[in-house]
């Protein structure tokens, strides 16, 4: 297919290579150079607008950090929209709320132009290898139409109901995601505390009721002290935002969600939003005065 793709950051560089790897014909644009420059090397063709790779794809994919920055990338000033022809797909790949997705659908529609909101999960890690989980909104035929492009860059592409149900079902698993990290903090913390090595009473639990991916991708990072972003700790608290103004749209309490993102805030007020989501366990050694490590040796 001939493949636009607006937003070449963390996530959207490596995505961007696997469709180049598999014969896709791609046309990027970023409002950064480099990575523009960096895919271009590679043998995609650059544009010096969002309009300008758009208007030359049967698809267009945007990757981007929130819905402000999707809004002005589709609907604003050489945006999306003014280049995408009639008939053509615009897919959202970004992690934003539902009432985003719907808004920009409903614009699309009215350029004749299909939509997916189709966020992703997996972070830079499974970006880089292709086995990203893809969570889709929007119509089936649709759907079917670009699944191979979802086969090059994920390992599982679910197609969750209409448009904006992509990112309700994101946004379900960034609450599953953050209090599930928050909990093995506490845990290792509790663990280090007592003296006991945390790698030790990870392996010990990780074959148990309590294993997890989360578990088994965030506890060697926390305890080899690896915070290099795979997701950074200010988007994982941008999604529990837009995860708590959805709830509260339709009054469903989320306590614990509200009480992991108070966590975040601090965390980035402390100058962390740029670590990795795991280390939200800094909030927790902070607290306890303990850091979650092996205990040093002699």
């Amino acid at each position: 297919m001939r493949v636009a793709f607006v937003g070449l950051g963390i996530m959207g560089k490596p995505m961007s290579r696997n469709l180049l790897k598999v014969g896709h014909e791609l046309f990027v644009y970023d409002i950064v150079p480099a990575p523009v420059e960096e895919l271009a090397a590679a043998g995609a063709a650059r544009g010096e607008s969002a309009a300008a790779v758009a208007v030359r794809g049967e698809v267009t994919i945007t990757m981007l950090p929130d819905g402000p920055e999707v809004e002005a990338a589709v609907l604003g000033a050489r945006g999306v929209l003014e280049g995408a022809p009639a008939g053509s797909i615009l897919i959202d790949m970004s992690s934003i709320s539902p009432l985003v997705s719907q808004k920009v659908g409903a614009a699309c529609a009215e350029h004749g132009v299909e939509f997916l909101d189709a966020p992703v999960s997996g972070g830079e890690p499974k970006a880089i290898d292709g086995t990203l989980a893809i969570m889709v909104g929007g119509k089936r035929e649709t759907f079917d139409k670009v699944l191979p492009l979802f086969q090059a860059m994920g390992s599982s592409a679910t197609l969750a109901g209409p448009v904006g149900a992509g990112n309700v079902t994101k946004l379900a698993n960034q609450i599953m995601v953050a209090c599930n990290i928050a909990a093995m903090g506490e845990a290792l913390v509790l663990a280090t505390k007592a003296g006991l090595d945390p790698e030790v009473v990870f392996q010990a639990v990780k074959g148990g009721l309590a294993g997890s991916a989360v578990l088994n991708g965030k506890a060697p990072m926390v305890i080899s002290r690896n915070f290099q972003p795979g997701f950074r700790i200010r988007l994982h608290q941008k999604d529990l935002r837009n995860a708590l103004a959805a709830a509260e749209s339709m009054k469903v309490p989320l306590p614990l969600t509200s009480l992991v993102q108070q966590m975040l805030i601090a965390l980035v007020n402390n100058g962390r939003g740029d670590l990795d989501h795991s280390a939200l366990v800094t909030f927790l050694e902070d607290l306890a005065q303990v850091e979650v490590r092996k205990p040093s040796v002699g």
